[in-house]
């Protein structure tokens, strides 16, 4: 009874305070499975279940790929691999996403070097939470990091953050970007177009790279407003002086029509699953 009556507790001070909440039986039962899950999430960081899949980006106009996204993967040892939407969001706005995070960028940082020491020299975006970039020490936990990693060129890293993230609080948004920025690393504004970005944002935040949310890109062919997002996004990233990347390209149809609006540079399923490592040197 005081378990429950404490639940019920927590749940009126999490929706605003001053009022009351009934215990919920299903509330309890979800909350327990999330725990169990988080517990499950923390055993297999420890024992080293996690890698990284990489998605090339490539030039559409010569084939070539200029850069890789770096995308979690759990290799579960009952059920096989699970993508993150498996897994990320038991973990949102819970410290063990801060510590997963920090594993996947210095992860990234390691294969960069590895990749160096073959003569492969290709920089590796890292998608981070709204929650990781506003962390206290963000920029002091990516300096450290960096600093274990001395061989690395610093622009190699290109770290994503979602569109919608970065209207939380743009302004201290912006002030983490910019110290970021002067370590070397790059940013890019991951799902561009989902969200509601006015262009004071745009100009305020210093993203090398605006890449457009992957809906968009796949409803373009048959969708007139999908296609007018998409222009609109690249004739956007022109006048900024950004560059663009297209996500979610499935059919060389698609390819060719970015390329007559103006886009090039693109990743998706067409090109290339997301694949491990050792995979993407040949």
């Amino acid at each position: 009874l005081m378990r429950h009556a404490d639940q019920a507790m927590y749940q009126a001070k999490q929706i605003g305070k001053n009022r009351f909440s009934v215990f919920d039986a299903t509330l309890d039962a979800e909350t327990t499975a999330r725990h169990q899950h988080r517990e499950q999430i923390h055993n297999a960081l420890s024992l080293g279940q996690f890698v990284l899949h990489y998605q090339p980006k490539v030039n559409l106009r010569d084939g070539k790929v200029v850069g890789v996204e770096a995308l979690v993967r759990w290799q579960h040892p009952e059920v096989g691999l699970l993508p993150p939407h498996d897994f990320l969001p038991s973990i949102h706005d819970h410290p063990l996403g801060m510590e997963l995070g920090e594993w996947v960028l210095n992860q990234a940082l390691c294969q960069i070097g590895e990749w160096r020491r073959s003569g492969l020299l290709i920089p590796v975006s890292v998608n981070i939470s709204a929650q990781q970039l506003l962390h206290g020490n963000f920029n002091d936990m990516l300096s450290a990091l960096l600093n274990r990693h001395p061989d690395i060129p610093h622009d190699q890293l290109e770290l994503e953050i979602l569109e919608k993230s970065t209207h939380q609080d743009a302004r201290q948004v912006s002030e983490i970007m910019y110290q970021c920025l002067a370590s070397g690393v790059e940013f890019s504004i991951d799902d561009f177009g989902s969200g509601n970005s006015s262009l004071s944002e745009l100009k305020q935040l210093p993203a090398r790279t605006l890449k457009i949310d992957q809906r968009l890109v796949s409803g373009m062919l048959d969708n007139a407003d999908d296609l007018s997002i998409v222009s609109s996004i690249i004739g956007l990233a022109t006048t900024f002086r950004r560059n663009v990347v297209a996500e979610g390209v499935e059919t060389e149809r698609h390819g060719a029509r970015l390329l007559e609006l103006g886009c090039s540079l693109a990743q998706g399923f067409c090109i290339s699953a997301p694949m491990p490592a050792t995979d993407l040197p040949a």
